[in-house]
């Protein structure tokens, strides 16, 4: 008979990816990233071990929303206080913290649970160009389409 093959976390090898987001849809970019963290283009993906990649997105600043989201596409977060709802627009978290967007998205589309949670350290986000993992040698992912 035989079994399923089920990865061990001590047998995964990582490596490091990066991605330039530059005129990319978020959405699109997003779910890529996001299975490459996962581990799912592996073919020794097993969904309750940590399989994935580590993945560094580059220029977040340029990324793309289709449609009329860039100013109707709103983020709420809440103090827990009363009357501590922040709500903002799409514009404006693309203007002051533009990786804070990729990351949302991206963690929206993992796990929630501490799997989830354990994969959300694997996703560095930078507005520029420029990042401090060159010491990583990540290889360059091309995006479908």
């Amino acid at each position: 008979m035989r079994t399923t093959y089920m990865a061990k976390p001590n047998e995964v090898e990582r490596k490091w990816y990066i991605v330039d987001a530059a005129g990319q849809t978020l959405g699109r970019l997003a779910s890529e990233v996001a299975s490459i963290i996962r581990g799912k283009h592996k073919p020794e993906f097993t969904p309750h071990v940590d399989t994935g990649d580590f993945v560094v997105v580059i220029n977040a600043s340029q990324i793309k929303l289709t449609g009329k989201k860039m100013q109707n596409k709103m983020y709420y977060r809440h103090s827990l206080y009363q009357g501590g709802l922040k709500v903002t627009s799409a514009q404006d978290l693309l203007n002051t913290k533009p990786d804070r967007m990729i990351e949302f998205a991206v963690h929206g589309m993992l796990p929630k649970n501490r799997l989830g949670d354990s994969l959300k350290t694997k996703l560095k986000v930078y507005g520029g160009e420029e990042h401090p993992h060159q010491a990583q040698l990540p290889e360059v992912w091309n995006l479908r389409g």
